[in-house]
């Protein structure tokens, strides 16, 4: 019982230093960020902060891979209806993901890592393995399901799930990248959506 409890605190306080670091990350870039600051912000001392993680680049770690496992759960669960015909669930998950993944706070995330990916690859393949690369499989999990049901005729179906969610957000996501247009409005978003869902469709739906 004390060892339950004592773990449900450490793990309470990792995830209060995580929240910390999100936001002193996101305010002041990964360079500039420091251990003194977000200890300072947590209100303890950097020793303590070293007992949860040993560098900064492991607290960035950990906060990107807690950050896209969030993502992740929030769009892929759209999935898990498997009553829904592969229109209905491509169109659901798209809006879900457009939505999230153009937000500005995402831009600003998606912007932090790259950046901080520069110094430290292993930053970058913890958030594509964790990330892009987990949802394409996911879904490629999802088209798999659909393929064996006859639905859709797909020789790849993880290859299927980077290319629907490519032509998501392919238009899009360099201009958000570089400040040249807003976040994309809900009708934008429908739009969007749209254009992927019939093209994935015209390619890889049942054939009359």
């Amino acid at each position: 019982m004390i060892d339950a409890k004592f773990r449900s605190d450490r793990d309470a306080r990792r995830e209060a230093i995580l929240d910390v670091a999100a936001e002193v990350f996101l305010e002041e870039g990964f360079d500039a960020a420091s251990m003194s600051t977000i200890a300072a912000k947590v209100g303890g001392s950097k020793s303590t902060l070293y007992n949860y993680f040993k560098s900064k680049e492991e607290l960035f770690q950990a906060h990107v891979e807690r950050y896209c496992s969030w993502q992740g759960a929030e769009m892929f669960a759209l999935l898990d209806d498997e009553g829904d015909d592969v229109r209905a669930a491509l169109t659901r998950l798209g809006r879900r993901y457009i939505t999230n993944v153009m937000s500005d706070r995402n831009m600003r995330h998606f912007r932090l890592i790259a950046a901080a990916s520069e110094r430290s690859p292993d930053i970058g393949r913890a958030f594509y393995e964790a990330g892009p690369l987990r949802g394409a499989r996911l879904l490629g999990g999802f088209l798999a399901r659909m393929k064996l049901e006859g639905r859709i005729q797909i020789d790849d179906p993880i290859a299927g799930g980077h290319l629907f969610i490519g032509l998501c957000q392919n238009r899009m996501l360099k201009a958000r990248l570089v400040n040249y247009i807003g976040a994309p409005t809900p009708e934008d978003v429908d739009a969007e959506v749209a254009i992927a869902v019939s093209t994935f469709m015209a390619a890889f739906g049942p054939k009359a």
